[in-house]
Formats: structure tokens, sequence, C-alpha cells
């Protein structure tokens, strides 16, 4: 999956100028953490709301409010922003966002077109909706977790066991961070079933194979955020 696919594009962006204050408006009127600067169209930093917030004066400063208004306009982004960001083409993969967000504890990025423009920005929570959409959880509640032989044919074989209890695939991911480097763990997802169906085929399942775990996961069941009121 390329990023272009899953970034957010157009982002807001503002100038090296542009005060902290109207910068911190930006991000409460349009619900973001991030901004990308820009110098004569040019990307050259990034500021975040942590900045903003380790730029700003204390709540406990002695300053009135107008000596704080007058403070906080003339801090420019170009002062506390991270210069020299890095930055993803729209081209590259999903994976790769993941692995620099993970390598440089980021939680965002900003994504660039051949010519250096500034196309997107892909944040982590683009990353979690990567994870939902490629492990299909949101179509399939059941998830399969095998140990197999790391070797031509297994999973093939396996999925055509699945296959012979009528079992829909939806997805299917692997793992060998846990064993040993002649097997893998291989997550099955597959769509509903009744519950004898499901019991037979993993008791079948059971014999031939090393089933790590069977899960049925419904969406209706998770847990969500209550709106505040």
């Amino acid at each position: 999956m390329s990023v272009k696919e899953w970034m957010a594009p157009d982002p807001i962006t503002v100038d090296e100028n542009t005060s902290i204050m109207k910068v911190s408006q930006l991000m409460k009127e349009h619900g973001i953490r991030r901004v990308p600067v820009l110098k004569d169209g040019k990307l050259v930093g990034i500021v975040t709301d942590r900045d903003i917030k380790e730029a700003a004066p204390s709540k406990a400063t002695s300053l009135d409010v107008h000596e704080l208004y007058y403070l906080l306009s003339e801090i420019k982004v170009k002062d506390i922003m991270t210069p020299n960001p890095l930055t993803l083409r729209d081209d590259d993969s999903v994976e790769k966002a993941a692995a620099i967000m993970l390598e440089n504890r980021i939680s965002g990025l900003p994504v660039v077109d051949a010519d250096g423009k500034i196309v997107g920005m892909i944040t982590q929570t683009d990353i979690f909706k990567v994870l939902i959409s490629i492990t299909g959880i949101y179509r399939a509640p059941i998830q399969l977790a095998c140990d197999i032989e790391d070797k031509p044919g297994t999973l093939n074989q396996l999925l055509n066991f699945l296959r012979g209890y009528d079992a829909r695939v939806i997805s299917v991911l692997t793992c060998q961070d846990h064993v040993s480097p002649d097997r893998k763990e291989v997550y099955i997802r597959i769509k509903d079933m009744d519950d004898t169906q499901l019991n037979n085929m993993v008791n079948a399942l059971k014999k031939e194979y090393k089933v790590l775990y069977v899960n049925k996961e419904y969406i209706t069941d998770i847990p969500r955020k209550s709106a505040k009121l």
C-alpha cells in the first residue's frame, strides 16, 4: 500500500514567519497536532502542538494579558520548529512510513512529490487505519492463529484445509518474530460461521496443525470512548 492512498492530502501549511499564536489557532480550528512550515514555498520544518506548549510562557507568569498576547505574536514558527524534517515520497509504502515513525519516535510525517512539493501528511492514526484495513476485522470476526513450518507450500496447504470447511478467508498475515527460523506464525481472519461448524473445523485443525488460538471479535463489542457532553 502506498502512502498516497492513506495520507491526508493538501495539508494546512504555514510560513516560517507565522506567529505561534496563529499556528495554535489553526491547530485548534482543524483538530491537528502538527503543521508543515514553508519558506518561499519549500518545506523547511515542522511545528507541533508540543513545540508551542514548550515555547509558551508558564501559567505562573507575571505578564498581564496584553503582554502575553504581544509575546505570543512575536515568537515565530521558525524559532521553535524542527528544521529539515524527515519526509516521505508519495509513492513510498505505508510500511516504510510506520518504520520511520517507530525508529524516530515521531507520530507524523510530511509527504512530498518528486519535485519536493508537499502534498500530504501521514500520521499514526492513518497507520492504524491501514492495520484495520489489512487485517479485515470490520469484515470478518474470526481469527485463527497457527504455528507452521516455514517452507514452500505449507501456507497454501493450511488455506486449502480451511476452505474444505467452507471458511471464507479475508486476510492472511505472517510473523517470524516469536518463533524459530524454520517456522512462522500465521494469522488468518475468516468470515463468521456457525459455532458448530467452527468448532468442527478447529478440532480437525488441531489434529493437523499447532493452533495458537481462535478468537471471535465482533466490532460491536469493541469499547468506544463516549462523547464529551
